[in-house]
């Protein structure tokens, strides 16, 4: 357990004592009883992640007039309590939570007595996790809810520990002794006179009742019209490229669109390859800017646009019904793919987590073909980001979309040529959470007039967001998503003013 100086506490515990409880942020004073911090550690890991604050008494149960000090009851008001607690958080929970951080804040108490507070963070998980003889449990907005056996499942394949890829459906083998299987065959050296032995052997088939079933991902893989196939248990396979006029994409009964959308079907390996080609075509002719008469030049590195369409073939969840839509504006492509990020991984730590597999029969089996597309080392994110870096445009976006009828990750790729600022721009967000105007003046020895309509274009590009409950003049803005450093948020580390 890591300990701070008292100098390094106070303004955290200031900042904790001022931010009310909410889906990531709970308050627990220490008792014999402590089964509700054992449920509140389980639901952090199986929602989003969160911090426990231990020691520390509900703002609700402040009296009228009472100062925000009276909360403060610290470890020492129960010690055995607190010890029994911890080796709880080590043994109660299947399977093990491993991403825990604690750290002890040294503080004065609500009678004047020195004592400590304990701060839990508590990171979201790659899988999902119960208490043992206490049920399954989730985070709400300011408490918690345990799930039913239904809803363990829904969370399981959300996080990537089942996959739809991998279970069965009643489709006929024969359908599948395609071209494409014998040239799946030929790569891997198989034999080719036991056809359903090998499937099964590979695990892309198995035995139910009796009858021998393909995998989804057998169908996937080698069907010639996957998509048609499955479409009969509600799930869709195929991708659409669309093109637009202008920089948005505008719904309605007329949408803008430049063209008859195209579809992209097939056996994966072969819907990846048509994907890519139509979108490199797209590119290689340039898209005339809407209303100007001017043709914009798509200066993407390839590698970053396959790896896009690849990511969104096989990290897709294949429960849903609706295909992957890739769609080219006159600033951007966006790729977008059912399903929420597996595991841990979240808009924020992408770049620096890269992709976690949810499909590892359909990721393993594509790196089998002659010319794979994938390298299944999870790789292919950081790359992405590198070789964006390298053409001087700005970073991949990620956006995880959970208010739609369909849940789906979209990653931008902007057309756009990143200036120097932003480099620096984007590291004092990394470093100090905001940017205000005055910031942006220092960092870029620029005007405040040039800083403002650089802020205005960052964040029409959706790249910055301002602050909430702002005003016009004192306005900050963030990252779109950004990790927050529950160790240490609230703390202003910003350098002092010139």
């Amino acid at each position: 357990m890591l300990d701070l100086t008292p100098t390094q506490a106070a303004p955290r515990i200031a900042t904790l004592l001022s931010t009310p409880e909410s889906r990531t942020l709970d308050f627990k004073r220490i008792s014999a009883r402590h089964g509700r911090m054992i449920e509140t550690v389980c639901a952090f890991a199986n929602s989003e992640g969160g911090l426990l604050v231990i020691g520390v008494g509900d703002a609700k149960d402040l009296k009228p007039g009472a100062k925000a000090q009276s909360r403060l009851f610290g470890i020492e008001e129960n010690p055995e309590a607190f010890d029994d607690f911890r080796r709880q958080v080590m043994q109660r929970f299947l399977p093990p939570i491993e991403r825990l951080h604690w750290l002890r804040l040294p503080c004065t108490l609500h009678n004047g007595s020195p004592g400590h507070i304990v701060m839990l963070r508590v990171e979201k998980s790659d899988h999902v996790h119960s208490v043992l003889g206490d049920g399954t449990w989730t985070r709400m907005d300011a408490s918690n809810r345990e799930l039913n056996a239904a809803e363990i499942a829904e969370l399981s394949y959300r996080r990537g520990v089942r996959s739809a890829a991998s279970e069965t459906v009643p489709i006929a083998l024969d359908l599948l002794e395609t071209d494409t299987w014998r040239t799946f065959l030929g790569a891997r050296g198989l034999r080719s006179d036991d056809f359903q032995g090998q499937l099964m052997r590979i695990g892309l088939a198995a035995r139910e009742g009796g009858e021998v079933l393909p995998t989804r991902a057998a169908v996937l893989l080698f069907a010639d019209e996957p998509g048609s196939l499955l479409a009969a248990f509600d799930t869709r396979a195929d991708i659409r490229v669309m093109v637009y006029d202008g920089k948005a994409a505008l719904p309605g009964a007329t949408p803008n669109l430049r063209k008859t959308p195209k579809t992209a079907r097939g056996p994966l390996i072969q819907q990846i390859d048509i994907a890519v080609r139509m979108v490199l075509d797209e590119l290689a002719h340039g898209l005339t800017l809407s209303g100007s008469g001017f043709k914009t030049r798509h200066v993407y590195p390839e590698r970053v646009v396959k790896e896009a369409i690849v990511n969104a073939v096989i990290h897709r969840d294949y429960r849903l019904n609706r295909d992957i839509f890739i769609r080219i504006l006159d600033d951007r492509i966006e790729v977008e793919s059912p399903g929420v990020f597996p595991g841990h991984i979240t808009e924020a730590n992408i770049a620096r987590a890269g992709s976690k597999a949810r499909n590892p029969l359909l990721a393993q089996n594509l790196r089998e073909f002659p010319v794979a597309p994938n390298i299944d080392a999870g790789e292919g994110v950081k790359m992405m980001f590198a070789e964006m870096a390298a053409a001087k445009l700005y970073p991949p976006q990620y956006r995880q979309n959970t208010g739609t009828a369909v849940e789906s990750v979209t990653v931008t790729l902007l057309n756009l040529e990143r200036p120097s600022a932003w480099d620096e721009v984007s590291d004092w967000l990394d470093r100090y959470r905001s940017i205000a105007n005055a910031d942006l003046c220092r960092i870029a020895r620029v005007d405040t007039l040039k800083a403002s309509k650089m802020l205005a274009a960052w964040r029409e590009q959706g790249l910055l967001v301002p602050l909430p409950d702002r005003a016009k003049r004192n306005m900050a803005y963030r990252k779109p998503v950004e990790e927050p450093d529950l160790l240490s948020e609230g703390m202003d580390n910003k350098p002092a003013e010139d």
